[in-house]
């Protein structure tokens, strides 16, 4: 009887601790075709392609953004890599606004509207701006309002 009670205390705390893991990792919000998970990560199901939920947070070049982007761990993933401008420009929607007047979804948080991307030329590498969903080239050594937002493709 005693050992019955024991499995079964054993039993339900197995259940607690597996929801636990599953609410947290588990998807938190849907926003049209993209999926949040508490993981850190939000799924855009039109394209396959899995974002960090937030940006860096702070002013970075373009050198430190592409190392950022390839050590970026969210999700446990290890493929994380600098997103090209044509994806980010996919991740503009002009029919969307967030608190901060740019136009994405609100379960990506980008602390500054001007981000990275890895497309080079010549001497000049990719921005994509969320305020008029813009594409810029620059100097790979400014960082002024500049973030980088991790990104992967899901297989």
């Amino acid at each position: 009887m005693k050992n019955t009670k024991v499995r079964y205390l054993l039993a339900v705390l197995m259940v607690l601790i597996l929801s636990a893991v599953v609410a947290f990792a588990g998807e938190t919000a849907r926003d049209g075709r993209f999926i949040a998970y508490g993981t850190g990560t939000v799924l855009d199901t039109k394209t396959n392609l899995m974002w960090a939920a937030q940006d860096n947070g702070s002013d970075i070049n373009w050198e430190d953004a592409k190392s950022y982007c390839k050590h970026y761990r969210g999700g446990d993933y290890t493929d994380w890599r600098m997103p090209k401008q044509d994806e980010l420009a996919m991740l503009y929607d002009e029919t969307l606004t967030d608190n901060k007047y740019m136009h994405k979804t609100n379960l990506i948080e980008l602390t500054s509207a001007a981000l990275w991307a890895s497309d080079v030329f010549t001497s000049e590498v990719a921005v994509f701006a969320f305020f008029i969903g813009s594409r810029h080239w620059t100097s790979p050594s400014g960082s002024l309002n500049l973030r980088v937002l991790p990104v992967r493709s899901v297989k």
